[in-house]
């Protein structure tokens, strides 16, 4: 007995179930895991009870947890049953126990001891000491564990009677129970995501968009199913999520995964491991996707994969290194380069693997052992199984939430509350309370209704529970496919084929049937589908049942239907299909996957037995107006003809006449839309004649080019290249390395703190702005009296509360802080409301009532800003040579253009700063990025001494958090400063949007004179940017862009000129490239007409004009170009881009409904600040005495690597491990004055500045190193204390004198160049404009990489974030200036599904650069333009399809190339037929900025 640790050796390795006595004597099971997951904190036991709290314990994994009786082993037996052969033992602990209560206590011993006994299983008690004469017979317990017959060869055998005794278990126990508890005052409008991290702390699940659309926010959710005895697992988006909805489930959170402080999952580890994580905000949502999938199935396909990561965004990594992580985890990803290796051992190479360049060891990873993992709660089995259902009603401010258990019940709650909505995953009421203001007194919750779920099988079809979830669904019909004969399974298949790309794997595992369908969104997947198959609906109301069929009928208006208020959808009938009956569904998406459709179909057609006679016909489409509409007279044009040439041709006008749309059409895309109902009733023909082919119907084969296939999908495996550091270098210097960045474990596990993330303080209060809703208006009045009236406001914070400056200063231009008499755009910062909590700030703001009076003549285009002379100064020009005179002597002259519109910066994190007033002085501490410190102060009208700007993290930047913040953390100072506490201020992804801006949108012309051999003699090229209505930094921007529109080109005479265009939209700031991707397009897309006018390939032309030899920029800069001309060729040999150019044209003479294109892009990217002065940095370094060091510097580190790079500096500076070097956080009150990190320039500034800093240190250690040149580190330092040598040391980096003079168009703007050249291959869809990337290989010259994984990194995350920006996203505005895309639901970036299928990346070998650090280079801006390779593909493979009709020579594609652009650029015979929209002769639904 007593401390008898070697009795707990056997436990370390156990799985067991935690089981505790609580103060009124009842035990409860907590959960089950690993015993040595909390042993080792409290000393005497290791009984570690915080992490039990924080750590996702019994918390995280249900929340709804219920104390019950043990009773006896006969309630025990059953609810052990389901995890008695995965658990090893049990730990059974006690707490305090009364002295009237000893016996009670005693009984319960007496019970878990026997039931132990009867299970042959381990059993170890914890007590506390104080408790151990009282409540534990030892005698007893060893007695009762002596009839369990254990013996040494018993698997986990421990002694019995093993006790652990411990001081201060009760406080502990007294935390536990704390967090396992009943919510029992739940509010209907709170979400768990709220409830997790505000409640429970619990933020490793994190706030992204509030609207289900990234992924951030992904937690598992388990539940039990009584009726087949199951435990389901699915993911699902906790923004979404009501509270009150989570009765009887488990909840499992990234904490709950795994943590640092145990042990953390494989699957984090992959993550980190494989660099999956840079800033790390979209991680744990990642972890949690992928962790679920895992407990589904432990050995995924890589479809399974990405099927499960589609609905997580990422902003930085490109998510290659995420795939290649998580596909560690499949069966078929056996082969070295699938891995991380740099070369495939198949390939005849005779080096071993161990001897081959990899990014990561997949040897290195934890095994995945299902066995391991958390348990269903026993005590939720236990109640699921035991419980009387009872309805559940809970009350809120504004909000009642009833759950009923009883169908008649629901219809009579329905009856009496007709308008009260039906809520089952939330995915549409929710949505509308967030971002509508929708308020319903009442939502009832019918997921406990089991007849909503139950399904029928008939032997004519199915019905399915209209509150089955999509995935359930999907789930049920693959199933039957799988076991009936193919001609019935029509229908089914085209719903699997919709339900795959239904929005992302989190809203199908929650959103359900009934809802989608009764939702009746015009662009609806389902409806349309089953409206086509002829299915059903059974309903019921206190007035009966009845059924009623889904036609053209059903749909009445927007989002409504022919259904009654008061009924209620209980099944869906799916028919089987027949003999002779074909069904189809098509969509289009702006992007591929969790996306809503522009354009949505479903077809069926059925004929008369061996004929190919139509006997019956329908065709449905969503997307084509406000309801799903039938195309009646189009299936009346097919019914008893032939299916043939001449029946369909009439079929298409027919349909083109019947689903006409005007040309102000609410969502735009008038005569894309209009084509893809033509293209769309093609691909059904298409695949109609295939099918009466295979029926021998007709005869004679389709031609195999006008066959359809899909495009392809199947990621393959990818390469990284980089070069490997010298043999001769020290095994402990890290430099050179592919170091995982130094957060991406407590990244993948939850613990990173980003600014939200921290914890409140006392009275702290919460910061909303309210914004202007018009352009350009003067403010009548600012009425905020009825917010201050409302629960929870405390005040609101107006231009007037401002004590100091009200106005920031650029350029000569003032801008207000928040507006005071006048607004000059939607989204302009008017006051700001602060609250008690976020909710109450938020419907503060809704109360705030302006008045306006219009102003005319609002500018939004950049035609608008011309015709008005409207623009921001100065305005560049710059020339080399003559361009007139050369123009004079050329064999041909061509006028072009192309507009590029503006980019959301769409960082994870979005815009959040916490201030808190400390000291006695008007101190101030901010929690925001550093360069925000003089912003703060001013406007308080303090010194900047008063103001500490710190920052650990920031979640994704790209530029947009550099002008805004300062005043977003301007305005909350103010607050925070009237009202003496904490504020802060945390954007709402649709307010971020709204207010911040983005990439500056260009219209860019030129004029080109060029020779018949492809030689460019002369371009005249003007940028006109669209600044918006403040100045920012566009001017600097254009600049920027005339720096760099030579690209790699040297062109003898060379003129630019640019002009920042002011405007009444949301003023755009610097975004990542600022300006250059602007630049190089227009260039780029120049190059390309060139080379389409001469008919020759654009590589030729691209070839032929570049830099060769000792070189001079158009400003005069001297370079060598020969690493740029290297790298080119090693894209063309490492894609086989000779080859593959033979395989495109092919292809496209192979195939006439889909092309390939090709092309490969080269850039020239200037490094450095050319405003001199922001080259600097510094760098603070402190050695402590038993030798740990830590370093502070002057960089932001925002997922770039910049900490895990210093710290590789330092280690190799100061010749120790880099385990000894920690980084903290960045902050203003060890190193003063700090630049942004920015310019691709971070690195090598402040790298410079902690390289300094150590060589002090180490030059200080000299004479300690020659006294004792054998001693360790940490022997010399503490010499060096007592020798009173100083161990801190502040390091200074002054960076090159760069300059431009404008005046004289000459300077030396940038200290060197970074080059680059990609090859990407793309498939388009020429019916649809759909795409894939097929494979990008990129060869960049960065010198000597400090850190291949994150310098990898950088250049695909860059790389995906400008295939977006050239192909992907796009900005809508109103006619009236407001930014219809306010979210993920609108705006779309990359996801997992826009990644090529290959994705190679090779550092270019052998190089050096004398002006960084180690000799690397800036790299993270200079491959975003390299993603325009995949827009020129597209353009290249539109150019094969206008050739197929024809057309040839330059044509117009602006960016981004979406599937619209691409379609209607095909010039295929459907798009043709489609009357183009006259201009200025109607309003359009969106602005084209």
């Amino acid at each position: 007995m007593g401390n008898s640790f070697s009795n707990l050796a056997a436990f370390q390795s156990l799985h067991i179930v935690m089981l505790g006595l609580d103060s009124a004597g009842k035990t409860t099971v907590l959960y089950r895991l690993k015993f040595n997951e909390f042993v080792n904190t409290v000393p005497t036991i290791g009984f570690n009870t915080e992490r039990i709290r924080l750590g996702g314990a019994g918390a995280s994994r249900g929340i709804s947890c219920h104390f019950w009786d043990v009773g006896g082993q006969e309630k025990l037996r059953p609810l052990w049953k389901p995890y008695s052969r995965c658990t090893d033992g049990i730990v059974y602990v006690v707490d305090s126990v009364d002295a009237e209560r000893l016996e009670e206590a005693r009984t319960e011993l007496h019970k878990i001891t026997r039931f132990a006994e009867n299970l042959g299983t381990p059993l170890l008690v914890i007590a506390n000491k104080q408790d151990l004469p009282r409540a534990l017979d030892v005698g007893e317990i060893e007695r009762q564990l002596a009839l369990a017959e254990l013996s040494p060869s018993t698997p986990y055998h421990v002694q019995p009677a093993c006790a652990i005794i411990g001081e201060g278990l009760d406080e502990g126990m007294d935390k536990l129970y704390e967090m396992i508890l009943t919510e029992s005052h739940a509010d209907p409008e709170r979400m768990l995501l709220s409830f997790l991290r505000e409640r429970l702390r619990l933020t490793g699940t994190k706030y992204g968009c509030g609207g289900g659309g990234c992924g951030a926010c992904t937690v598992m959710v388990s539940r039990y199913r009584p009726a087949t005895k199951t435990i389901i697992h699915y993911s699902a988006n906790a923004c979404l999520l009501p509270l009150c909805q989570l009765h009887g489930a488990a909840v499992t959170t990234v904490e709950g995964v795994g943590s640092t402080k145990t042990r953390i999952h494989p699957v984090q580890e992959r993550i980190a491991k494989a660099h999956g994580s840079q800033c790390g905000f979209c991680t744990p949502g990642m972890v949690m996707s992928m962790y679920t999938l895992l407990r589904n199935t432990p050995q995924p396909t890589m479809e399974d994969i990405t099927q499960a990561l589609a609905g997580n965004l990422c902003r930085c990594t490109g998510y290659r290194p995420i795939v290649d992580g998580c596909k560690t985890f499949c069966q078929e990803t056996n082969c070295c380069r699938a891995n991380g290796v740099g070369n495939c051992c198949l390939n005849g190479d005779d080096e071993t693997l161990d001897e081959k360049q990899q990014l990561f060891d997949r040897k290195e990873f934890l095994p995945l052992d299902p066995t391991q993992e958390l348990i269903f709660p026993p005590e939720l089995i236990l109640m699921a199984e035991t419980e009387s259902p009872q309805t559940l009603t809970f009350q809120g401010e504004r909000m009642t939430w009833v759950s009923p258990t009883s169908l008649e019940e629901l219809v009579q709650l329905k009856a009496t509350n007709p308008k009260a909505p039906l809520v089952m995953g939330n995915t549409n009421i929710g949505p509308d309370i967030k971002f509508k203001g929708v308020v319903h007194p009442l939502i009832i919750s019918p997921t406990r209704v089991k007849e909503l779920f139950e399904v029928t099988h008939t032997p004519h079809g199915l019905w399915v529970g209209a509150g089955c979830s999509l995935s359930e669904v999907q789930s049920l019909l693959e199933e039957k496919v799988s076991q009936c004969p193919e001609e019935k399974t029509e229908l089914l298949k085209a719903l699997i084929c919709q339900l795959r790309h239904l929005g992302s794997q989190q809203i199908r595992n929650v959103a359900s049937l009934g809802g989608n369908i009764v939702s009746a969104y015009p662009n609806s997947d389902l409806n349309p589908v089953l409206a086509a198959g002829s299915c059903k609906l059974s309903v019921i109301s206190v007035g009966g049942r009845r059924e009623v069929p889904l036609n053209q009928d059903f749909f009445v208006s927007f989002g409504k239907t022919i259904l009654k208020p008061e009924e209620i959808v209980v099944s869906v009938f799916i028919p089987f299909s027949r003999k002779g009956e074909f069904v189809r569904a098509f969509r289009q998406a702006p992007r591929k996957e969790s996306s809503f459709a522009t354009v949505t179909t479903g077809m069926r057609v059925f004929f008369s037995e061996g004929s190919r006679r139509v006997q019956d016909v329908s065709i449905y489409y969503g997307g084509v107006g406000p309801t799903t509409v039938r195309a009646a007279k189009t299936c009346a044009a097919l019914i008893a003809r032939p299916w043939d040439d001449e029946t369909l041709s009439q079929a298409y006008d027919v349909l083109l006449d019947e689903l006409s749309l005007p040309p102000s059409a609410p969502g735009g895309k008038v005569e894309f839309r209009q084509s893809l109902t033509l293209s769309f009733l093609f691909k059904f023909n298409l695949e109609v004649l295939q099918k009466l082919r295979e029926m021998d119907v007709i005869t004679g084969e389709l031609p195999e080019k006008m066959q359809i296939q899909p495009l392809p999908k199947e990621i393959q495996s990818s390469l990284q290249e980089f070069q490997h550091v010298s043999k001769d270098q020290s095994n402990q210097d890290p430099v050179g390395r592919p170091v995982m960045h130094r957060s991406a474990i407590s990244q993948a596990t939850g613990e990173a703190v980003y600014c939200d993330d921290m914890p409140r303080t006392d009275g702290e209060l919460f910061l909303a702005l309210v914004t202007s809703s018009r352009a350009h208006a003067k403010i009548t009045e600012l009425d905020v009296s009825e917010a201050l009236q409302l629960p929870g406001v405390v005040d609101v914070i107006t231009a007037k509360d401002i004590p100091g400056k009200k106005v920031r200063t650029m350029f000569g231009y003032s801008e207000e802080l928040l507006a005071d008499t006048e607004v000059s755009c939607v989204g302009q910062m008017l006051c700001a409301v602060v609250a008690d909590t976020r909710a109450h700030a938020k419907r503060g703001v809704s109360a705030v009532r302006i008045s306006y009076e219009d102003l005319p003549g609002a500018i939004f285009t950049v035609e608008e800003a011309i015709e008005k002379s409207s623009f921001f100064e100065p305005r560049r020009m710059i020339e080399r040579g003559n361009v007139t005179e050369a123009f004079k002597n050329v064999d041909h002259l061509y006028e072009g253009g192309i507009r590029l519109g503006g980019q959301e910066h769409f960082y994870m994190e979005t815009q959040s700063t916490l201030v808190v007033p400390v000291g006695e002085e008007t101190e101030f501490n901010v929690t925001s990025p550093l360069s925000r410190q003089d912003a703060v102060a001013e406007t308080l009208n303090v010194p900047s001494n008063r103001v500490t700007c710190r920052v650990k993290r920031i979640g994704g930047a790209f530029g947009g958090k550099v002008t805004k913040t300062a005043i977003l953390a301007s305005i909350t100072a103010v607050a925070a400063w009237k009202n003496n506490c904490a504020v802060r201020c945390v954007l709402e992804r649709g307010d971020d949007m709204l207010i911040t801006g983005g990439r500056h949108p260009v219209l860019g012309k030129y004029k080109v004179g060029f020779m018949n051999d492809g030689r460019i003699a002369a371009a005249d090229l003007q940028y006109y940017a669209n600044a918006g209505n403040t100045v920012d930094e566009s001017p600097l921007v254009g600049e920027k862009i005339l720096l760099h529109m030579d690209n790699t080109y040297n062109i003898p005479n060379l003129r630019g000129r640019a002009a920042a265009c002011r405007t009444n939209l949301p003023s755009n700031t610097a975004f990542r490239g600022f300006g250059v991707p602007q630049s190089l397009m227009v260039v780029e897309n120049m190059i390309n007409d060139v080379a389409m006018v001469l008919g020759r390939p654009a590589d030729q032309i691209r070839e032929i004009n570049m830099y060769k030899g000792p070189s001079v920029t158009h400003y005069k800069f001297e370079f060598s170009p020969e690493n740029l001309l290297r790298c080119w060729e090693e894209c063309k040999l490492k894609s086989d881009y000779s080859v593959r150019c033979k395989a495109v044209t092919q292809f496209n003479q192979q195939n006439h409904w889909k092309k390939r294109g090709i092309s490969i892009i080269p850039i020239k990217y200037g490094i450095a600040f050319a405003e001199s002065f922001l080259n600097q940095a510094a760098a603070l370094v402190h050695i402590y005495k038993d030798g740990s060091v830590l370093v502070t510097h002057g960089g932001t580190e925002m997922g770039q690597g910049i900490h895990t790079k210093m710290q590789q500096v330092a280690s190799r500076e100061l010749h120790i491990p880099p385990s000894k070097v920690y980084i903290s956080e960045t902050s203003t009150s060890t190193v003063p004055n700090t630049c942004p990190s920015a310019a691709s320039f971070g690195t090598d500034a402040n790298g410079m500045a902690v390289k300094n800093a150590c060589q002090i240190l180490y030059q200080r250690l000299e004479p300690v190193r020659q006294k004792d040149p054998k001693g360790s580190w940490e022997s010399w330092i503490n010499a060096a204390f007592f020798e009173k040598i100083s161990l801190s040391a502040t390091g200074f980096y002054r960076g090159p004198d760069l300059y431009m003079d404008w005046d004289k168009m000459e300077g030396q703007p940038y200290a060197y160049f970074t080059f680059g050249a990609c090859c990407s291959e793309v498939e388009l869809d020429c019916l649809t404009g759909d795409y894939r990337t097929v494979r990008t290989d990129i060869v960049v010259d960065i010198g000597r990489s400090v850190n291949p994984s994150v310098d990898v990194g950088q250049i695909e995350g860059a790389f995906i974030q400008g295939l977006g920006f050239f192909t992907l996203e796009e900005l809508k505005f109103s006619p009236s200036g407001l930014l219809y895309t306010r979210g993920p639901s609108q705006y779309k970036v990359p996801a997992v599904c826009d990644v090529p299928l290959q994705f190679n990346v090779y550092l270019l070998p052998d190089t050096q650069n004398p002006h960084a650090i180690y000799s690397s280079k800036g790299i993270g801006e200079p491959t975003f333009f390299l993603g325009s390779s995949v827009f020129f593909a597209i353009k290249d493979a539109v150019a094969a399809a206008r050739s197929d009709s024809g057309l040839a020579g330059p044509f117009s594609l602006d960016s981004p190339a979406t599937p619209e652009r691409a379609c209607l650029a095909c010039a295929s015979p459907f798009t043709q037929k489609i009357p183009a929209c006259k201009p200025g002769s109607f309003k359009p639904w969106a602005l084209n900025i």
